[in-house]
């Protein structure tokens, strides 16, 4: 039997309960699939930042380091510590460090599922965002200058490169704030690649390019000119260039047109939530930062709802199908797929749902369903 060390880190607010859900619908896949996964529970939180002060260290850093796949539930409580105290120092750290360049999001409606977008089906709406999750203007690197002259030294650090800014200010406004944003050829060229590679699996053999090149040409005419570079070697993938602006009408329009579509940082966090409403809601949207050769974690979308935590209320299927991905991560393809079916078959037969599709049933009522449906029909 194949054996897994899988760490978790439950953390705020609903992320317990959700993640408590995962792990049961896990287990039930193991005892059909035949392998084990053995947890290690992590205690990075709000409650462990207020009393040690500490996000996360270099040293629990390392430690994770060893191991393929994190499952994560939700990081962040506002009335425990400021907003982006932990994002930054928890998740943001964590997916540089381990230079999780993609962000996988499923974007796919499963039948007994409503979505908002009148007269579309689950045979319309079936495609993955991939978002590539290091660079752009999500490097954090920026600042402020007042009336009069000033310098500012600014730096980039990766793994596969490094890039110093000396910027010397001067202005007559009273104050200015500013943002770089960094695409680099080796950055832009793995995620695309990575891109092209999941097109060409898929039966459609279609991916769509995000951008906003027509305002933004410098660093977005960089990232088309990498894209076509990489498409030549990619003959039998369809391709297209979009407007971020474009694509969220397209996905509300015409969702059955996309396939895979890759997208710079910053529009990538934007269209993956409107690709969360369009499929029923934050409740269905898992997602995965993924570093193909390294350390990858695995996560719902949706926020640490620190209002409902206790109350067995929210809907855990985000999080059992970040589960799933997880598993397909690790190798486990047979188990995943079974999830996958077993939440499909869940939402089909409408009987145990929570609030947000319309049902009643609590959140553990939902995990015990979905893991006796993936015991039920992989011994079928």
């Amino acid at each position: 039997m194949v054996s897994y060390k899988v760490p978790v880190i439950a953390g705020d607010g609903i992320g317990p309960e959700v993640i408590a859900e995962g792990r049961k619908v896990i287990a039930a896949a193991q005892e059909v699939y035949n392998f084990d996964v053995e947890w290690i529970d992590m205690p990075f939180s709000a409650d462990h930042y207020v009393k040690t002060g500490e996000t996360i260290s270099e040293s629990s850093l390392k430690e994770l380091s060893k191991y393929r796949a994190i499952f994560l539930g939700s990081i962040g409580d506002d009335r425990k510590v400021k907003p982006g105290v932990l994002e930054k120092g928890i998740l943001l750290t964590m997916r540089f460090y381990y230079d999780q360049y993609v962000n996988l999001r499923p974007v796919k409606l499963m039948e007994g599922v409503e979505t908002p977008l009148k007269g579309k089906t689950a045979a319309d709406i079936d495609f993955y965002v991939v978002r590539e999750n290091t660079e752009d203007f999500y490097v954090g690197i920026g600042g402020r200058s007042k009336k009069g002259t000033s310098k500012q030294e600014l730096e980039v650090i990766r793994q596969m490169y490094s890039v110093k800014f000396g910027l010397d200010v001067e202005t007559d406004s009273d104050e200015i704030a500013y943002q770089l944003g960094v695409v680099s050829k080796e950055g832009a060229k793995r995620i695309i690649e990575y891109s092209f590679d999941l097109a060409n699996s898929r039966p459609k053999k279609h991916l769509s390019s995000v951008d906003k090149a027509n305002v933004l040409t410098d660093i977005y005419g960089f990232w088309r000119e990498v894209f076509t570079d990489t498409a030549a070697k990619y003959p039998d993938v369809k391709t297209d260039f979009n407007y971020v602006d474009a694509v969220t009408m397209w996905f509300v329009k015409n969702p059955e047109f996309f396939d895979v579509v890759v997208s710079p940082n910053m529009f990538g966090d934007i269209i993956t939530d409107l690709g969360a409403m369009i499929q029923g809601g934050l409740g269905l949207a898992p997602g995965g930062n993924i570093n193909p050769e390294g350390t990858s974690m695995f996560e719902p979308m949706g926020g640490s709802a620190p209002k409902y935590k206790g109350l067995n209320k929210v809907n855990p299927i985000a999080t059992i199908w970040a589960g799933a991905m997880l598993l397909e991560h690790l190798g486990e393809k047979q188990a995943a797929a079974g999830i996958v079916d077993a939440i499909e078959q869940n939402l089909k037969e409408k009987k145990i749902r929570t609030y947000d599709l319309g049902g009643s049933a609590g959140t553990s009522d939902v995990g015990t369903d979905i893991a006796r449906i993936v015991k039920q029909q992989g011994r079928q």
